[in-house]
């Protein structure tokens, strides 16, 4: 029997109420999840629009992240008994109070905030992005600023008496060797953002869930669509923390060498 023909056939059955085997009703809710009207092809445009979203707002968040963890870095690293650096001190004070209310409170929450209070945008999945890589930005920071502070102080001593100024002894001798100890915590934290993408549906953006939770309501079936988007969550997850493992293990190799 030809797979559509099987699917009207059997779905006919169900809606006139007649009793069908458990794999016949299980084939009518696959096939109408994924299969009819090239439905499978939703999924893979929200994928798509995942992971582009997971790495502009990862890409976002780095950026942030460097510029806030290097400034607070720089103020906790001067010399006590002398005068402070009073513009320091005052973006100091402004990126601690970013990632206080940042990490104090829900994504989802910030989310709205951005999409219908601050932006008022159609341009939900952008929104979603920026506020995305919003977030990311505060909690690399802390992650990057870990890093830095683990760094021995007698390498920064050591890059200023080669006669480089901060930001290069930051650049070529601090940043690289703190590269390594953040390494796990930055692959943990695209783990994180590539999920939390999903909130993104929360606001009418258009990634994967958006479009599982479509398909589900136009069916009156939300458990394939939804577990569906699970699985490829999961699938995507597995994926990249093989080959962070794997960028670990040659950075460990590397460190032997």
């Amino acid at each position: 029997m030809d797979p559509l023909q099987a699917y009207e056939t059997w779905k006919a059955l169900m809606v006139s109420g007649d009793t069908l085997a458990w794999w016949q009703e299980f084939y009518v809710k696959f096939y109408q999840a994924f299969l009819l009207e090239d439905r499978w092809m939703q999924y893979l445009d929200g994928v798509g629009t995942t992971l582009l979203a997971t790495a502009l707002a990862l890409l976002m968040g780095v950026i942030l992240g460097v510029v806030v963890a290097v400034v607070r870095a720089a103020h906790d690293q001067q010399r006590p008994g002398k005068r402070k650096n009073p513009v320091l001190g005052l973006f100091n004070a402004i990126f601690k109070v970013y990632v206080a209310v940042i990490r104090g409170t829900p994504m989802m929450l910030q989310l709205l905030i951005w999409a219908f209070v601050v932006f008022k945008s159609r341009q939900y999945t952008m929104v979603g992005i920026f506020g995305l890589g919003i977030n990311s930005g505060a909690y690399v920071s802390e992650i990057i600023r870990g890093g830095l502070m683990a760094v021995d102080g007698g390498q920064m001593e050591a890059g200023r008496s080669l006669g480089l100024n901060y930001l290069d002894t930051m650049r070529f001798i601090v940043i690289p060797q703190a590269f390594k100890a953040i390494l796990p915590a930055m692959g943990n934290e695209f783990i994180i953002l590539l999920k939390d993408t999903s909130l993104l549906s929360v606001i009418s953006g258009q990634e994967l869930l958006y479009f599982a939770q479509a398909i589900g309501t136009r069916n009156y079936e939300q458990m394939f669509p939804l577990v569906g988007a699970a699985c490829i969550y999961l699938v995507l997850v597995l994926i990249f923390t093989c080959l962070l493992g794997k960028l670990e293990r040659r950075l460990r190799r590397s460190d032997r060498r």
